[in-house]
């Protein structure tokens, strides 16, 4: 085999390679959004739920809800989310913030249906 014979053996077989590095990238992106946005969604509004707990000292549970009603709408969670429990105790004296809701994750051909459970607990 000759020197220039081998050189052009090596190039094809890099772009082999390097075209199917970006079908798997490509794939991985495509099938990683709908459960990543979930997720981001989820952690944006656990961070808002944290947010509220820590200002709870200072305001009352109705002031509370809504201001995380109107991130639920910001985010677009569905409306199930809106059922929120704000628990208030005096032993141990803290604030417990939580709701749950489901999402649907649709991928080609599969979807399925998670349930997402944010709870936040805080001192008062």
């Amino acid at each position: 085999m000759t020197a220039r014979h081998h050189r052009l053996n090596q190039r094809g077989a890099g772009r082999t390679g390097c075209l199917l590095t970006l079908l798997i990238v490509v794939a991985v992106a495509y099938f990683g959004m709908p459960i990543g946005g979930t997720y981001v969604r989820y952690y944006r509004f656990k961070n808002e739920m944290q947010t509220q707990a820590r200002f709870a000292p200072s305001i009352n549970d109705g002031t509370i809800r809504r201001r995380l009603f109107l991130k639920i709408d910001e985010l677009g969670i569905p409306e199930t989310a809106k059922r929120i429990r704000i628990r208030r105790s005096s032993r141990p004296r803290e604030i417990q913030i939580s709701t749950n809701w489901p999402e649907t994750i649709v991928l080609p051909f599969y979807s399925w249906v998670i349930t997402l459970r944010p709870e936040v607990r805080q001192p008062l």
